[in-house]
């Protein structure tokens, strides 16, 4: 049975959990947010420039260096054959040559030469995640030359060609036009259709 004593204590427990779960929360919303945990640091300067290597599609990100198609079918050979084949058709890993005209069809073949907009995107994806066992790894020549022979491979420049970060934002892929910028949601009003309906 309640006594006013045992209501009273009740109605101040009660309203002594109602004034700390603000501050609970905004204890807990501080913990989540990785705050007041003491763990780790801020990073400095130097280490966020070595993680900011994304390059755009115009080119913007792009380091300095150079290497060419002879250089790159060296590399591709002692640092990509065995995963991707010999000459890029692909083995344990995807196939990066060849596909051309086979994106229509029901056997599509999705490579460098046949499906990528942007030439850029060879060397972004290279530089951060080749090769497999220690991705990042190459130099920023090494990523050139290994663009540049992979473009040839797929008969988009030839074999004398040099990629560097003027270069290789120059180059028109052939899907270049294949892929939809933007937003790709229908712009249309939420409407019901009550007849007439279609």
């Amino acid at each position: 049975m309640f006594t006013l004593e045992r209501t009273l204590r009740y109605v101040l427990l009660a309203g002594s959990l109602a004034a700390l779960t603000p501050i609970l929360a905004e204890q807990r919303d501080q913990q989540d947010a990785g705050q007041n945990l003491e763990l780790g640091r801020a990073p400095t300067g130097e280490e966020v420039r070595a993680w900011d290597i994304d390059v755009a599609p115009d080119g913007a990100g792009l380091p300095e260096g150079a290497g060419s198609v002879e250089q790159g079918k060296m590399l591709f050979a002692r640092k990509c054959a065995a995963c991707h084949g010999e000459a890029g058709e692909g083995a344990t890993a995807d196939a990066l040559v060849g596909g051309a005209g086979t994106l229509a069809s029901k056997s599509a073949k999705r490579t460098i030469g046949s499906y990528w907009p942007y030439a850029t995107t060879v060397f972004d994806y290279v530089r951060r995640a080749m090769p497999l066992d220690t991705p990042g790894s190459l130099t920023a020549d090494e990523v050139y030359a290994l663009s540049a022979w992979l473009l040839h491979a797929n008969g988009i420049v030839g074999a004398d060609a040099v990629m560097n970060a003027r270069t290789l934002p120059a180059i028109r892929m052939p899907n270049r036009d294949g892929f939809v910028a933007g937003d790709m949601k229908p712009d249309f009003i939420a409407e019901r259709c009550m007849r007439d309906c279609r």
